[in-house]
């Protein structure tokens, strides 16, 4: 059996504005989703992807890759299940020159689904390598990358960046900008993540920005501005030895820009009541800074904090079901075949 596995990753700083050509720096993180795949003698797919649930929503079908399940759920949870996993599947077939490949399919994923820690990107990353050298045509780091996006674009409705999908394919903490990705080398920083059990609508959420943008000036300029924080959050980490371990005064530096950061994204409608009470909560702890990660409107925040009082605080705030160290990925995608 072909396994893959791929990391998740959480937003230093950039999301949202990365859609519009600002940089971003998310960092890979060792929370992984896994994808093994079987060919199969025929043209269908047969998923099982039991842990990309949502309130207790599975998803197990088969057929060939356009043929949604016939569940009632609603259609945004639908897509998320499936959606990537059929888009993975068609830019393995054509990396391979395998039209009519079939395929059977799990997916094993220790990512909350739509929390903003990159489990879409993690799923297509480790689909698109599992399947291609499944298929006996292995591709490079850097084309999974290139297609996992294509694959993103596709189910986001031309919505998305490569910042999550680069990230995952190559590990470590990297710079996107436009179609620029580059890797960033960078101190393992002390990141602990609390999540409210939920999920935003990344779509519903990104055409909010871009209907924000498109109407007032303030809010373009606020974009602009996350750029900036991004280009100072880069220089404070271009002057850190990546060997040693981050001293105070970077983690101060980087914790007040996360804070900045926030507060944008926060005016950008993009935080919401139970994100806002984990950043607060982070920071009365003593963090050196905290924000939103990823799409927003639910999901999971990131703090800077060495001790145990940010993890301890966030796992008694009202709203918070899981509170977590996350430790960085140097390893983007993985091959863990199972003989």
């Amino acid at each position: 059996m072909t396994v893959s596995s791929a990391p998740g990753k959480v937003y230093l700083f950039g999301e949202h504005a990365v859609v519009y050509g600002e940089p971003a720096v998310p960092c890979a993180i060792e929370r992984r989703a896994r994808v093994s795949v079987e060919p199969r003698s025929d043209d269908h797919v047969r998923v099982v992807a039991e842990d990309l649930s949502l309130d207790g929503f599975t998803v197990e079908y088969e057929g060939s890759t356009r043929t949604q399940p016939d569940v009632d759920v609603d259609e945004s949870l639908l897509s998320a299940a499936t959606g990537y996993v059929d888009a993975a599947v068609r830019q393995a077939r054509e990396a391979a020159d395998a039209p009519e490949a079939g395929f059977d399919i799990t997916v094993e994923s220790d990512i909350p689904l739509g929390a903003g820690l990159g489990s879409s990107a993690a799923v297509v990353v480790a689909g698109i390598d599992a399947a291609t050298r499944a298929l006996g045509e292995p591709i490079d780091d850097r084309e999974i990358a290139r297609r996992a996006y294509r694959a993103e674009y596709e189910v986001q409705d031309g919505q998305a960046s490569r910042a999550d999908t680069f990230c995952s394919a190559v590990g470590g903490a990297v710079r996107v900008e436009g179609d620029d990705c580059t890797t960033l080398e960078a101190p393992n920083l002390p990141l602990v993540v609390g999540f409210d059990g939920g999920a935003g609508d990344t779509g519903k959420l990104v055409a909010g920005v871009r209907d924000l943008k498109d109407t007032h000036g303030f809010a373009a300029d606020t974009v602009a501005s996350i750029g900036d924080i991004v280009r100072e959050g880069e220089r404070l980490l271009a002057a850190a030895d990546p060997d040693a371990g981050p001293d105070s005064e970077l983690l101060d530096g980087l914790g007040e820009l996360m804070d900045f950061n926030h507060g944008l994204l926060s005016a950008l409608g993009v935080s919401a009541r139970s994100l806002d009470s984990m950043v607060w909560a982070a920071r009365d702890a003593g963090a050196h800074g905290a924000k939103l990660t990823g799409a927003g409107g639910g999901g999971c925040i990131v703090a800077l904090d060495s001790s145990p009082e940010t993890e301890t605080a966030l796992s008694f705030t009202q709203g918070c079901v899981d509170a977590f160290r996350a430790e960085l990925a140097t390893e983007g995608v993985r091959r863990e075949d199972r003989r």
